[in-house]
């Protein structure tokens, strides 16, 4: 039971992320998307802080992890949500949602580098399956076709949406955040640090969209649209970022990062019901791509005992 009570918190983060993406595509259109991150981070951020306290933890930021702490604000909480909004408003639920998820790729990199984290074969082939997905998920179905020489149209004259770029972007900020939460927790909590870091992080989205819109802290937004924000933030960031940091910093970080691989699926899945977006044959392939990625990732060290196994037989 607490193995499965286990398996369900961890991919519980990715799930609502997933349908975070879908609440919010629709409230940057119409708020802009600075406004949309900081709504989404500054309460999260609060209602963490105020959890941590509640649960008697330690709210402290040390001076030992103050330095790296700033530089995890910036790049996890600021340029993130930046990255993100800004890339939901081009791209939409789905298809961010994919784009933003390559990051256990560049995870598993970083962490073999960094904290010599073991990527056997199995391992690896999964990552590939996963690059694969992201590709048929990610790039354009015209530029596919010119590398398959299916088409005979020019490479400069395929459309590329700077949404994507957006996405791409994210990927590596929370990536990046991924493994900087291992420097900033050495003797901060880290359910702590996510609260201060949300807090902190959206006061430059705070001021950017004041500078931009006269003061205009007040969208013009439905009780539904209110509710939207509420899921995004409350779920989707308080709950989604504390659960988050507090496996990336006590699990093994290659395999757990790669569950974000998931993420994608719940996007899809609600984007399809709620905002009616549609992917291509060549996509859902790329879905499957991911869902065997997860697999081969999360399972490789069994998997590769079994076929060592059976080569000795």
């Amino acid at each position: 039971m607490n193995s499965i009570l286990n398996w369900f918190l961890m991919i519980l983060p990715f799930a609502l992320w997933g349908t975070s993406m879908t609440a919010m595509t629709p409230l940057v259109s119409t708020a802009g998307p600075d406004l949309v991150a900081s709504l989404r981070l500054f309460p999260a951020g609060v209602l963490v802080l105020i959890t941590t306290y509640l649960l008697k933890r330690d709210l402290k930021i040390y001076m030992c992890d103050l330095k790296w702490f700033l530089v995890f604000t910036v790049i996890d909480a600021t340029f993130f949500q930046l990255f993100l909004t800004y890339g939901i408003s081009k791209t939409g639920a789905g298809l961010g949602s994919v784009l933003i998820d390559s990051q256990p790729l560049l995870v598993a990199l970083l962490a073999r580098v960094i904290f010599g984290n073991l990527i056997n074969p199995i391992g690896w082939l999964g990552l590939l399956f996963g690059l694969g997905g992201i590709i048929f998920l990610g790039v354009p179905k015209e530029l596919l076709q010119n590398w398959w020489l299916m088409s005979d149209k020019n490479i400069t004259d395929i459309p590329l949406n700077i949404g994507e770029l957006w996405m791409l972007g994210a990927s590596l900020a929370m990536a990046l955040g991924t493994i900087l939460i291992r420097f900033t927790c050495t003797k901060s909590d880290p359910v702590a640090i996510t609260g201060w870091h949300m807090v902190f992080g959206s006061f430059p989205l705070i001021i950017k969209h004041c500078l931009q819109t006269n003061f205009e802290l007040a969208p013009d937004w439905s009780i539904y649209d209110w509710g939207l924000m509420s899921f995004a933030s409350i779920l989707g960031g308080a709950l989604a970022y504390g659960l988050f940091f507090y496996f990336a910093n006590n699990k093994e970080i290659t395999g757990f990062s790669t569950l974000a691989f998931l993420t994608p699926i719940f996007a899809l899945l609600t984007g399809g019901v709620y905002l009616n977006e549609r992917l291509t044959i060549i996509q859902w392939i790329g879905v499957v791509f991911v869902l065997i990625s997860v697999f081969l990732v999360s399972k490789r060290k069994s998997l590769w005992e079994i076929s060592n196994t059976n080569t000795n037989i």
